[in-house]
């Protein structure tokens, strides 16, 4: 047996050959979305753009023009890629609405300097997006001094706490500072390994979805007054269906007008509303995976996100909910005014029918009697030609007796009714046999 391939009589086959078409970007992903290796001490900055569909492909040209001539450079499919940028560790990572940059220097000094980043300052002007959220961490061996922390952060919003199972503490105000950043410290007490990449990873996407999440809070605060005003007028349509002299016509345009408004805010909303609950459930499994654990005498990480992300995810739910009920309440209303304008439909063929039997009825009588009027009348004529006929034969000197007027009087309308019955039979249609429609 061959111990290369494990066959007795040559190679093992080629397997690519019999793959699923996305096995291998299925193990690509496996293996993307992580920050480059930091080892403490180190500093990175991550800015993070909102782009549409067309400034997320407009990223990678802008990449492959501000990457150095002889580094990589990502394709069009690529969702995630990293290289160096002379001393930098860079990383680029795409996602459905937004794009995070990531810069890592090595060493450590003053722990919010941007000066180890100055060769990438003009890559800004060039980005496609809008900034949603630009952070500086720094992190370090050296516990930072209160007199250290004081001269970065707000002591009002300052929040600390332990995380990764005390092997880290991290120092947030969570403010955005005068260059335009928000602040992150780390102090490094026993992570080992990729721990710190990881560590600071978590804390990177727990701060982007925290912000994209919170996306939704603005879009429910701006449609609400508009939600209250369609559930007021729906409150008025409704007492207006109650009346029994509403008119159906106008109700009902009323309500069209309704549902055409609240599909706009529906079509406008539900995207954004659906995912800030999604970002907001991300949120929560990286504070779980953080391990957070309170430092006495301060607000937590977990503490800060709940108390602010919560309130606003409930506020999305609420919103959906009362664009939920105000559909299913527009719904019930046209219901009943179809109810209502059937009833009245089914009242008005009911009125009608009887109407056209009442018709028919004087119709069959006036026909009887038109029926009758008709023999008599024909009768009439066919009688007074028997006279002419009669006279003509006396005026060649034949006489015909009297019986014979007497006998044809009773003869001809007898005749006369029964060629009118005949006619009837004639003209009325057959009766159906079980099974058969007037159409055969």
């Amino acid at each position: 047996m061959n111990a290369s391939t494990g066959t007795g009589d040559g190679a093992f086959p080629d397997l690519t050959q019999r793959s699923h078409p996305l096995r291998a970007s299925l193990s690509r992903e496996m293996h993307i979305r992580k920050m480059p290796r930091m080892d403490t001490p180190a500093r990175a900055v991550q800015f993070m753009m909102i782009v549409d569909e067309q400034q997320a492909r407009d990223s990678i040209a802008a990449l492959r023009d501000l990457l150095p001539t002889d580094a990589p450079s990502p394709d069009g499919d690529d969702r995630f890629f990293a290289c160096r940028v002379g001393a930098l560790g860079f990383s680029w990572e795409r996602h459905s609405e937004f794009i995070t940059y990531s810069f890592i220097a090595d060493g450590y000094g003053d722990p919010f300097d941007l000066s180890p980043f100055a060769s990438i300052f003009h890559w800004i002007d060039h980005l496609p997006g809008r900034i949603i959220r630009s952070t500086q961490i720094a992190l370090t061996q050296q516990e930072p001094t209160k007199a250290t922390v004081a001269a970065y952060f707000m002591p009002d919003d300052l929040t600390i706490s332990d995380v990764a199972r005390g092997r880290a503490r991290i120092w947030a105000d969570f403010r955005l500072h005068d260059n335009g950043f928000g602040r992150l410290l780390v102090h490094d007490r026993g992570l080992e390994g990729a721990e710190a990449s990881l560590l600071v990873q978590r804390l990177q996407e727990l701060g982007n979805y925290r912000k994209i999440a919170l996306l939704g809070l603005p879009e429910a605060q701006q449609a609400t007054p508009i939600l209250a005003k369609l559930e007021q007028q729906l409150t008025d349509v409704t007492s207006r269906v109650a009346e029994p002299q509403a008119d159906a016509d106008a109700v009902l345009e009323t309500l069209s007008s309704l549902s055409a408004e609240l599909a706009q805010i529906v079509a406008r909303t539900r995207y954004r509303m659906s995912a800030t609950h999604a970002y907001a459930e991300l949120c929560f499994d990286r504070i779980r995976r953080l391990e957070v654990a309170q430092v006495r005498g301060y607000r937590s990480l977990d503490d800060f996100t709940e108390r602010r992300l919560l309130p606003a995810m409930r506020t999305c739910d609420a919103f959906g909910r009362r664009l939920e009920d105000l559909s299913q309440r527009i719904a019930w209303t046209s219901a009943m005014l179809r109810t209502r304008v059937d009833t009245a439909l089914a009242r008005r063929n009911r009125d009608l029918l009887a109407s056209m039997d009442r018709r028919t009825g004087l119709q069959l009588r006036l026909q009887h009697t038109v029926e009758g009027l008709s023999v008599v009348a024909i009768s009439y004529y066919a009688l007074g030609l028997w006279h002419h006929i009669k006279e003509a034969i006396e005026h060649q000197g034949a006489h015909l007796p009297g019986w014979i007027d007497l006998a044809l009087i009773p003869a001809i309308i007898a005749a006369v009714f029964l060629g009118l019955r005949q006619i009837k039979k004639v003209k009325r249609p057959p009766p159906l046999r079980n099974g058969e429609t007037p159409d055969h």
